[in-house]
């Protein structure tokens, strides 16, 4: 599969660190490319079930372009949330959806997480994919 450019130099920079906690403490810090989606704006439909920690996605268009903003009580999930959005933000819906979740594998930041987190993480990139195929259905 071919990533987009920002995806592939993040994948690299993963790649190349060796540690594990070295590795989630680099999740730690992608929580910053979250766009910010208000608590207040929260709901039900908004929230990613089977996530072991409250943590919201609200995917939209803007000009022709996927666009996710997220939220959530945990750092890492909003870390998970900020290598999700590098992957998919800006790019058009068809490129978006032809993404999988094999790009988290190799980055080896799965095999850090604990079994939940990385269930949690595939929960939200199915949501994240299914709300984009609501959008240009």
């Amino acid at each position: 599969m071919t990533y987009p450019v920002q995806l592939l130099e993040l994948i690299e920079e993963f790649r190349e660190v060796e540690d594990q906690m070295e590795r989630l403490e680099m999740v730690f810090e992608m929580a910053d490319e979250v766009v910010a989606f208000p608590v207040e704006d929260w709901s039900d439909s908004t929230r990613i079930h089977g996530c072991q920690s409250e943590a919201h996605v609200q995917v939209r268009l803007d000009d022709g372009k996927v666009l996710m903003a997220g939220g959530a009580d945990a750092q890492l999930v909003q870390g998970l949330m900020g290598i999700l959005t590098i992957a998919i933000n800006g790019s058009a819906p068809a490129q978006a959806l032809l993404l999988s979740p094999e790009f988290a594998q190799e980055m080896g930041i799965l095999n850090s997480l604990s079994p939940s987190r990385s269930n949690g993480f595939r929960n939200m990139f199915d949501k994240v994919m299914l709300e984009i195929r609501g959008l240009v259905e």
